[in-house]
């Protein structure tokens, strides 16, 4: 028998310290929100607005360059993250960017930049975001671009593409641009600036710009579907668009979302600056005022002599997860942290604003919470999740209003497959990925493993059995999804770790047998990646199909994720889960947050990746405080949903 009393002992300072470190975080409203990470592409995207607008910052300007410039690889180019090799998209963004900016073009930085994307054959094999963006500055055709006629926003539910058929980022961020796309404004770029010397043909002799995105022959038949929109379009009539660009309009003023902004997300809250501009708002009209502002509020200081803009804001999960993480190290839970935090969080319950989710679930009531600060159009069924999780574990009759109406939605916005997406129930209309458009791969929000397991823990925590015809759909969607290897694919955290993590504790949490062949699967995939220091990391690029096995160097998130999920499984005494808890121990911390550079969020597979800052600091206090507490305790079983 090991003798782990030295390490339970030693558990116990660093569980308080760590504690009282996130502690010291909170806001004095209650809530905790760390910093939230994405790609170059988002402060270059917010310098290229400026100059859309003439709306020139030259100080934000200056500090943005700063960070452009100190994210640049050693290749020439940005990537989508640390260690990666550079993106043509990101790079041909901040290179443009810090031309706006000033940068001389012959300057050493801006060569190595310029000549990775001539490498990579030029601007013009950009993703369409990218392509877009260039359009509106005058540096590609508009047939670089797939064709999105704004009369989209006319077509019946019948129709194979309609709003409702793609997710709610897509839909607020489609629907700006539909309204760019008819007007084709050109941005007032004051200073005249092109970027003509990253085409290897001259742009308005390319004609490769619209292509197959998915090699298959839907593809190719969306390809000629384009081409023969694109010979159509100009035959619209006009009574017709005016009326589609006025619906368009219609969507987006509501869900402007004040100062937390339409969909809570930059890019839509971008391209509605950009229509609500192109439409002829005046600066002071109060919907345009409102837009920037919300703009604003994603910028963050890097330093003294640096600034970025942020994806978007990630208060409500960073609040949810940092309860969890201190009820399980032994705070309170009517104690002044966590009182404050569920009353915060109570104060941002969506109860009235009956969002997108209806057009599915028509009559569904609201009950549940957003990412943001606000985005009442838009709950998510994963938030909504886990804070209920988190109230029901401090005090569920305190909470008990709250919980049913979030149960009640979440029993409601289950798949017909069985399985949960994140904000829109039966949004799997997977041929849609085919279209030009969709290079991304992310038009959609099917049902994924990680949110499905996310309800399946409430549900079993408030009392569902096994046997509920909505947690035994869900538990088989879950097993129908387990790869080869026993792994499960993560769809919002990297990767096959955090979608294992998920899976295992939802099985726990419903009574599935630790000895049933795909738990024991799922259990020998987490020790087999675990590394020699007893921690575990996975790459972002592990969403490359044929990059699964790349492992990375160890990262305290995702060894808590690990962890967390072995000891879901039964495996709390096994030297598999001892050697991780170790690691953790050996890491260093600044303040809250266990030391960790990689990445572990995602945004789009392959497109899109984020860094979660306070991952590394409720996700490691949490598994620390948990095996402490099974070790102690009179049963080795998880009690909890997650």
């Amino acid at each position: 028998m090991l003798d782990r009393a030295p390490l339970l002992d030693r558990l116990d300072t660093l569980i308080t310290d760590a504690k009282q470190a996130l502690g010291a975080v909170q806001r004095d409203d209650g809530h905790w929100v760390f910093e939230f990470e994405a790609d170059v592409t988002i402060p270059a995207e917010y310098v290229l607005l400026q100059h859309f607008l003439d709306e020139i910052d030259e100080d934000e300007q200056r500090r943005i360059g700063n960070y452009l410039r100190a994210h640049q690889g050693a290749d020439g180019g940005w990537p989508l993250f640390p260690g990666h090799y550079a993106d043509v998209s990101a790079t041909v963004k901040a290179y443009y960017a810090l031309k706006l900016i000033g940068d001389d073009p012959d300057a050493p930085h801006m060569q190595r930049a310029r000549g990775l994307v001539l490498s990579r054959g030029g601007a013009a094999k950009a993703n369409v975001f990218t392509r877009i963006a260039l359009a509106l500055f005058g540096q590609v055709p508009w047939r670089a671009v797939p064709v999105m006629p704004v009369e989209i926003m006319l077509l019946p539910d019948w129709s194979p593409f309609t709003m409702s058929k793609v997710s709610y980022w897509s839909r607020t961020v489609i629907a700006p641009l539909l309204i760019l796309y008819a007007l084709k404004p050109r941005a007032r770029n004051p200073r005249g600036v092109d970027i003509r010397e990253l085409f290897t043909t001259p742009p308005e002799q390319e004609r490769g710009y619209i292509h197959n995105v998915s090699g298959r022959l839907l593809g190719e038949a969306f390809v000629l579907a384009d081409h023969l929109l694109r010979i159509g379009e100009p035959l619209m009539p006009g009574f017709l668009r005016r009326k589609a660009v006025a619906k368009a309009v219609d969507f987006i003023v509501p869900r402007l979302n004040g100062e937390d902004g339409l969909g809570g997300i930059f890019p839509a809250m971008s391209n509605a600056v950009m229509a609500l501009d192109a439409l002829g708002y005046a600066k002071d009209h109060p919907d345009l005022v409102i837009a920037k502002a919300a703009l604003k509020k994603l910028l963050l200081a890097r330093g003294e002599d640096q600034l970025y803009c942020q994806p978007c804001l990630s208060p409500i999960w960073d609040t949810c997860l940092a309860a969890h993480a201190l009820l399980e190290a032994g705070e309170q839970p009517d104690g002044d942290s966590l009182s404050k935090a569920f009353a915060w969080l109570l104060e941002r319950e969506i109860t009235s604003v009956e969002g997108d989710w209806t057009w599915r679930r028509p009559g569904l009531k609201p009950g549940g919470w957003a990412f943001q600060y606000r985005n009442d159009f838009y709950p998510d069924v994963d938030d909504t999740a886990v804070v209920v999780m988190a109230m029901h574990r401090a005090d569920p009759e305190r909470y008990r209003e709250a919980i049913e109406r979030a149960e009640r939605w979440v029993l409601g916005m289950q798949s017909a497959s069985g399985g949960w997406g994140a904000f829109d129930a039966e949004n799997d209309k997977t041929y849609l990925n085919h279209i030009p458009f969709a290079d991304h791969g992310a038009l959609l929000d099917s049902p994924t493993v990680d949110v499905t397991a996310r309800c399946l823990g409430m549900l079993a925590q408030l009392g569902y059995g096994r046997d509920h015809p909505v947690v035994a759909r869900g538990v088989e969607f879950l097993k129908r999804e387990q790869e080869p290897d026993g792994s499960f694919y993560g769809r919002w955290g990297v990767n096959y770790i955090y979608g294992t993590w998920s899976a295992l504790c939802a099985f726990n949490a419903v009574g599935e047998d630790p000895d049933s062949p795909h738990v024991r699967q799922a259990v020998r995939f987490l020790k087999s990646v675990q590394r020699p220091d007893g921690g575990w990391g996975e790459t972002c690029a592990t969403y490359w199909d044929n990059r699964k096995g790349e492992m990375a160097e160890s990262t305290p998130s995702q060894t808590a994720w690990a962890l967390l999920g072995l000891m879901a499984a039964g495996e709390v005494e096994d030297e598999a889960v001892e050697a991780g808890v170790a690691f953790l121990e050996s890491v260093p911390r600044e303040g809250a947050r266990w030391q960790e550079e990689l990445w572990t969020g995602i945004g789009f597979p392959r497109v899109f990746y984020l860094k979660y800052h306070g991952y590394a600091a409720y996700f490691p206090l949490w598994a620390v405080a948990r095996y402490r507490n099974l070790m102690q305790g009179n049963s080795r079983r998880v009690a909890t949903g997650l």
